[in-house]
């Protein structure tokens, strides 16, 4: 049987239908794909209603301060993709008049859009014959035509595209079902460990399955080393529960959030500020692609010295502000404890 044909024909019966972002709108289909990358849909479908009521349209997030995209998007995490979304916008409004170019060459000129995240806006919203290659897409492909190669490798990679357009429908029609497809079938039946090969619509062809090979194919990445970084944190707050925050720079950890004054070391803490007394507060860890934060906390009651231009932010004023999300837990915690105690 052809590909495409039980592929859409499966989706069509038992595919998702019920996701916010199937629409053929380009703006909305863009905004979920950048969501969705490295993030899973559970997530994005808290996200992605509030974006779409703060910027309806590709203008409104074109025109709106970036602190306001990082602040909504707060906690999502890997916040380059905000900053980029914002740029995009940018280009959309000012290099292609306010309208989605239908092409994905000049898709991908947009910043933060990839190949494969221009295929699918080109899928989706213009039914043009553009295949996605994704991870979840990359495993199917793997799996189904027993395709054995270093996921890292070049070459390797150039063979999974060829394969992937050689597999398209030819009504162009049928691109929105067949997409959806190829991304239901990795996250739903062929997924990494314990694939539902029993209720796989290509388990009569999947060569991974005739040869016993599920559980290699695709082969796995080199595992990344992870890097272990120590911070200090200084927590300054004032007497009404106010805490000092300053907008970290436009590049490295956290760029463009709202944060307390980091340091690498106490010693460097102690150059910057001058403070009376210092309480270190409990330790917490925090995870980021490739590296484990130790973050160490100390709080004080005064300080001096400038740190970064920063402004005193009120508790109930924190949600205006898009910051690190264990900073975020942290504060809450810190003032409701405060409150309890009648400090605040």
């Amino acid at each position: 049987m052809n590909f495409s044909f039980l592929l859409i024909t499966w989706q069509k019966q038992y595919g998702r239908h019920h996701l916010p972002w199937q629409v053929s709108d380009p703006y909305r289909v863009w905004l979920s794909e950048i969501m969705l990358q490295q993030t899973q849909v559970i997530t994005v479908l808290d996200y992605y209603p509030r974006f779409v009521a703060r910027f309806p349209t590709v203008q409104d997030l074109a025109a709106a301060p970036q602190d306001d995209v990082l602040q909504l998007w707060a906690g999502l995490g890997y916040y380059s993709r905000a900053r980029n979304l914002h740029f995009a916008a940018q280009q959309v409004v000012n290099d292609f008049g306010g309208t989605f170019p239908a092409n994905r060459v000049q898709l991908e000129s947009l910043k933060g859009v990839g190949r494969s995240t221009a295929a699918a806006i080109c899928a989706f919203a213009f039914r043009l014959p553009e295949t996605i290659l994704d991870g979840n897409v990359k495993r199917v492909l793997c799996r189904i035509f027993a395709l054995d190669g270093d996921p890292s490798d070049k070459a390797f990679e150039r063979d999974l595209w060829a394969k992937a357009e050689s597999l398209l429908p030819e009504n162009r029609a049928d691109m929105p079902a067949y997409t959806q497809g190829l991304m239901d079938l990795g996250a739903t039946v062929c997924t990494r460990s314990k694939p539902r090969c029993e209720v796989c619509p290509m388990n009569k062809m999947c060569q991974a399955l005739a040869q016993d090979l599920t559980a290699e194919l695709p082969r796995k990445k080199a595992a990344v080393a992870v890097q272990q970084q120590t911070l200090f944190w200084l927590i300054a707050q004032r007497e009404d529960g106010a805490i000092w925050l300053h907008k970290r720079p436009q590049r490295g950890i956290w760029a463009g959030l709202y944060c307390v004054p980091t340091f690498d070391s106490l010693a460097q803490m102690g150059e910057g500020v001058t403070v009376d007394e210092l309480e270190e507060l409990p330790a917490l860890t925090h995870r980021l692609t490739h590296r484990l934060l130790e973050i160490i906390p100390y709080r004080a009651n005064t300080f001096s010295g400038c740190v970064n231009n920063g402004i005193w932010v009120l508790p109930c004023d924190f949600a205006a502000f898009g910051m690190p999300k264990p900073l975020a837990n942290l504060l809450q915690n810190l003032c409701t404890n405060s409150v309890d105690k009648g400090a605040i």
